[in-house]
């Protein structure tokens, strides 16, 4: 059955009998050692891709979970069962009826992360970390898959070098930091230790040779370093724990690489921590007690002095940090820190893998603490408590593959176009449909994590208004409609375009006002929808038509002046046919002169006067071309002053921007056609986004009128903004 190993597999075999101990009923274990022979029998357990054993592979790993992570009962019976399944030898469904629900979970879930594996996505991206969890379901398939990783690397020379570096990979980006938050230093320790020797052997042997202490000797050194500063301690009457430790081969490289230094710059080969149990309202004062006894025993670095407990780290860390010079001129840093410090460095928050967009932060430590918390206290058969921690931290969250097996986070219940918006935003307006696990589905189709899709697009295809009702991603959402935006701006301005073509076909003056009080009456709350009516073909142009001169003959009938059968006269006219209001140069009267047309200048405007060629141009003091004026010509500007009463009209030009809402525009006529001494001259309103911006030209006598005229524009509901052009 297993070649050679025959003997290997006998004692391996025990071994794990005795680590499990009485967790495992006898029937349990005869079952599933019937169930394992039969499958060898079979012949399913060929070498793997590692070209090792399968079963013998398999019992390793378990007896790592037995031993070195303390979890045992029927997770170590599903570790053993699990090859036979991925073998096809038995379902998933028999192994569940047969040995119970917890071992098929685990199962299930090896198998899911087996399929994770096979769409070659990218282990390091942190949607890849969550998938992961969320495919494991039960915290027990991670810590057999952890052991799994452990024993392979474990097994370095039997393996190929593109597996040892797809191990490495592995170790450094997934599986030691999950250790590390799982509370597994030991083996978190090893496997980047080991990740490093496959990865970097070159810069693994330097490290080695520099430490070139045996474990033994090292720990002796920590021993000896230790006794006078624990003999000092209980001097002062205080409860303490004090751990002395090596840094890690891996941590040492990291130093080196961060800092850029050289090996013999490393203060901190050898670390201590003393942890003081002690109210809170004594932590500081006891924390700084123990620094003075330790630096009156040692020569303290003054360069090395880290103090988090008068300012934590902005993670919430706390610690007083120290490098002394020990026995034998060895620096060793010191770590001083109170019990409550202790844990909130040791529960994650300190901890250098930050996951993003889970439920919460705090969701996520307080499961892996509780894990964790279960994990060290490996003689209290945790088996009842630990089944209980389910990975449902994604709950919200589904990660899904394109062909080429890039990873997408999407929320759950996202859709095969929400897929594709995530993708790219071309790819969402075009597409018709997708293939999900190769089969053929609507855009409408809901994914679920590990789902493959592929998007299928049409050149003719654009967003449709139903889109919005069943997209789930915010992206999707905002790209639709800002795409039925652009679609209803275009028809709104060539149903515009048509109705100005009509008019003029019918040979009909268009009036804006007139057309707007028309639209009103038809119930429209914004010229858009009116318009929007006209593209959609729910309104006959001609019949609009017919409407409007309609209420333009009700219109003359009522009124005995309107503003379209007023002729204005300009400016010019006016101001040569009244008696001089103006004194040029004090002493001028009689001279040619009209207002200028880039500014439009009023009675009682603050003015100026110009000399060109056709006479002199009255300019207001803020004409935009007022300061080239006075730069480049000064020698032709006049004083002028305005004399007597206003005799005349004059026009003045005001800008509007304002809700796009017919009744604003009515409004805003029926303001001026109420001001006494006003007339409208001409009207312009161009709606766009929800707005409408409108040019209004007005023939009054003077800028007190023309201030009282905007002021009560401006306080017409609605409106935004009135200035002067």
């Amino acid at each position: 059955m297993l070649k050679n190993e025959s003997g290997s597999f006998s004692a391996i075999y025990l071994k794990l009998l005795r680590s499990i101990g009485e967790t495992v009923s006898k029937a349990d274990i005869k079952k599933a050692r019937e169930h394992i022979l039969a499958a060898a029998r079979s012949g399913v357990y060929t070498n793997n891709v590692y070209e090792l054993n399968p079963l013998y592979h398999n019992l390793q790993t378990a007896l790592i979970v037995a031993e070195e992570i303390g979890l045992k009962d029927m997770a170590i019976v599903a570790v053993a069962l699990s090859q036979s399944v991925v073998q096809g030898y038995y379902t998933v469904d028999y192994i569940r009826n047969t040995f119970g629900k917890d071992v098929g979970v685990i199962i299930y879930g090896l198998i899911r992360i087996k399929e994770l594996y096979a769409k070659n996505a990218a282990i390091e991206t942190e949607n890849f970390h969550k998938l992961l969890l969320s495919f494991a379901e039960d915290v027990r398939v991670i810590l057999i898959m952890i052991a799994d990783r452990l024993y392979l690397m474990r097994t370095a020379k039997s393996l190929s070098e593109e597996h040892l570096l797809q191990l490495s990979a592995e170790a450094s980006y997934l599986y030691a930091p999950i250790s590390h938050r799982l509370g597994l230093y030991k083996i978190k320790s090893e496997m980047e230790d080991l990740a490093l020797k496959f990865q970097d052997r070159e810069m693994y042997d330097f490290i080695a040779r520099k430490i070139n202490e045996t474990k033994r000797s090292r720990d002796a050194y920590i021993a000896e370093f230790i006794a006078p500063v624990e003999a000092g301690l209980k001097g002062l009457n205080l409860n303490f724990d004090i751990k002395g430790r090596t840094k890690s081969i891996y941590s040492i490289r990291n130093k080196l690489l961060k800092q850029k230094i050289e090996f013999e710059a490393i203060y901190d080969l050898f670390a201590i921590r003393v942890i003081l149990d002690t109210p809170v309202e004594r932590e500081k004062a006891e924390c700084w007690q123990v620094y003075s006894m330790i630096t009156d025993m040692y020569q303290p670095n003054p360069n090395r002095l880290k103090d988090w407990l008068s300012i934590p780290k902005s993670n919430g860390y706390e610690s007083l940090h120290t490098t002394v010079m020990g026995p034998h001129g060895k620096w060793v840093e010191v770590q001083i820190r109170s019990k409550r410090m202790d844990e909130i460095a040791e529960r994650g928050l300190a901890a250098h893998w930050k996951y993003k967009g889970v439920k919460s932060e705090s969701d996520l430590d307080e499961w892996m603490n509780n894990v964790r918390a279960v994990l060290e206290h490996k003689d209290s058969l945790p088996t009842d408590m630990i089944r209980d921690f389910k990975m449902d931290l994604y709950d919200s969250e589904i990660f899904v593959f394109t062909p080429n097996g890039d990873l997408f986070k999407l929320p759950q219940h996202a859709t095969v176009l929400d897929f594709a918006f995530a993708i790219h935003t071309k790819l969402g307006f075009r597409c018709v449909s997708g293939k999900v696990n190769g089969k053929n589905v609507t855009i409408r189709r809901q994914l679920q994590s590990g789902d493959q899709v592929e998007i299928l697009t049409s050149p003719n295809q654009t967003p449709k208004q139903d889109w919005l009702s069943f997209v789930r991603t915010t992206k999707a959402r905002v790209k639709i409609k800002q795409s039925l935006k652009e679609q209803a701006t275009k028809q709104v301005e060539f149903a515009k375009e048509l109705l100005r073509r009509r008019f003029k076909n019918r040979k009909i003056e268009e009036d804006e006002p007139l057309l707007m009080r028309l639209i009103k009456k038809k119930g429209f709350k914004t010229v858009t929808d009116f318009y929007a009516e006209i593209a959609d073909e729910k309104l006959d142009i001609n019949s609009i038509i017919d409407q409007y001169l309609e209420l333009e003959n009700k219109e003359q009938q009522h009124t005995e002046r309107s503003v379209e059968n007023y002729v204005a006269q300009t400016p010019a006219e006016e101001i040569a046919r009244s008696e001089d209001v103006l004194v040029i140069d004090e002493n001028l009267t009689g001279v040619d002169y009209s207002p200028a047309k880039c500014c439009n200048p009023i009675y009682g405007d603050e003015i100026f006067g110009f000399i060109s060629s056709k006479g002199i141009k009255i300019h207001r003091r803020n004409c935009p071309n007022a300061p080239q004026m006075f730069n480049r010509y000064g020698y032709r500007i006049v004083n002028v002053r305005w004399s007597g009463k206003p005799g005349v009209n004059y026009p003045a030009t005001l800008r509007i921007i304002g809700n796009d809402d017919v009744g604003i525009v009515t409004n805003i006529t029926s303001v001026i056609s109420k001001e006494k001494g006003t007339l409208l001259r001409s009207i312009s309103v161009d709606p766009s986004d929800g707005l409408f911006q409108g040019a209004i030209t007005v023939m009054l006598s003077d800028n007190t009128v023309l201030t009282g005229l905007i002021r009560k524009i401006k306080a017409i509901k609605g409106v935004k903004q009135v200035e002067r052009l």
